[in-house]
């Protein structure tokens, strides 16, 4: 870890500015993606999750590298700018419900310059009640255009989506007498929860096997019940990154898998469903100040005692930014000041003795998701064979 994070610092105090930065190992994305591979069923497919890895040229990376042609959006900003930049053969299904209001924003806004991305025929909106069917069935109507509807399923979770056989068979109904303007394009169940429930409410086996029985149940109803509905190319989705490993299986009743996080692996996925993946992404920032000891304002006299408390007071620095969603990871044993209190601007840290510090140099954080923190920066730096390429864009957020 020494010859890593010493490299980097060299790397970056050598590079055109110094500001916090985020940065992402190529070399490990790469043996995360084929450790994603390795857990894929032959019949199933991978869908990126934009959120998770908010960079165009990034996705572009992972596109290429998988082979894959699908993408999971939760933001309408990012879908405006992927239609201005996906050809013909992507297909995009939405990873929660739009409001209307959004959806119908999104239509009326389209971009100008694209590259034969069509908005109708692969975009798949998600619905989660019987109300927001009917919303895009209207919308549908009013821009005289075929829309594909995905239908959101409560498969444990409780977040959402048709709970019940029942309210389902009424979601399906009304698809099934609008399909003039509509198409049904499949289900998303999303199951986290599966690996996530204290084994002593829940196993993991029996919250798998109830999942999966609901959903493979809604499955049936459509093959069975609403035969004009039911195509060999239905996207059944679900899973995600901490449930990947599960759905390996042929008894899985999903064919497309989204998964995004486990990728860059931040460190709120360290968890033993994942534990062959690697953190490739790390924030990155300079040291501004360096000092003797540690000094908290107002118990000045009191400077001494902190030393002796805490050997890791025996050095303190002032770092360019902080109070990000990280934890402080390169050098080891140093860690935010929490008397001095936390700052986006300068933050303090204290580290012991031994670290071997300077002004200029770069401390290491790890992100503890990608999703919100990789926004916080203007780019991405992607590194390659221990060198910093060309900085990489991310998406445009409004």
């Amino acid at each position: 870890m020494d010859a890593y994070f010493n490299n980097l610092n060299k790397e970056l105090k050598n590079y055109r500015r110094a500001v916090p930065c985020l940065l992402v190992d190529l070399d490990i994305l790469d043996k995360n993606i084929t450790t994603l591979q390795s857990n894929l069923r032959s019949d199933a497919e991978f869908r990126i999750v934009v959120k998770s890895l908010p960079s165009l040229d990034l996705i572009k990376y992972v596109l290429q590298k998988t082979n894959t042609h699908k993408l999971m959006v939760f933001h309408q900003p990012f879908l405006t700018h992927l239609s201005s930049e996906l050809d013909h053969q992507k297909d995009i299904l939405l990873g929660k419900p739009m409001p209307i209001k959004t959806a119908h924003f999104f239509y009326q806004n389209l971009p100008q310059h694209h590259h034969g991305f069509n908005p109708f025929t692969q975009i798949q909106w998600l619905v989660d009640t019987k109300k927001r069917i009917q919303e895009y069935i209207n919308l549908a109507k009013q821009l005289q255009q075929k829309i594909r509807l995905n239908i959101e399923i409560d498969v444990g979770l409780h977040r959402g989506g048709f709970n019940s056989i029942d309210s389902l068979k009424e979601g399906l109904e009304l698809i099934k007498e609008h399909q003039d303007y509509v198409e049904f394009s499949g289900f998303m169940g999303y199951d986290p929860h599966v690996v996530k429930l204290p084994k002593i409410i829940l196993s993991e086996k029996k919250a798998l096997q109830k999942a999966n029985t609901f959903y493979e149940q809604c499955k049936q109803l459509v093959e069975q019940n609403f035969s004009s509905l039911w195509k060999e190319d239905l996207t059944f989705n679900g899973a995600g990154s901490p449930t990947l490993n599960l759905h390996k299986t042929n008894k899985s009743p999903i064919n497309d898998i989204a998964i995004g996080s486990c990728l860059v692996k931040p460190s709120t996925f360290n968890i033993p469903s994942l534990k062959d993946f690697t953190a490739a992404s790390f924030i990155a920032t300079p040291i501004l100040k360096k000092f003797k000891n540690t000094t908290i304002p107002g118990i000045e006299k009191y400077k001494w005692f902190l030393n002796i408390l805490n050997s890791i007071n025996k050095q303190s620095y002032f770092i360019y930014g902080g109070y990000w969603k990280a934890d402080y990871y390169y050098p080891e044993n140093i860690k935010e000041n929490n008397l001095f209190g936390k700052s986006t601007n300068q933050t303090m840290i204290n580290a012991p003795i031994k670290t071997t510090l300077n002004v200029d140099d770069f401390v290491f954080l790890k992100p503890q998701q990608s999703e919100f923190v990789f926004l916080q920066f203007g780019e991405i730096l992607p590194i390659k064979n221990g060198k910093i390429l060309n900085p990489w864009c991310l998406l445009k957020n409004n």
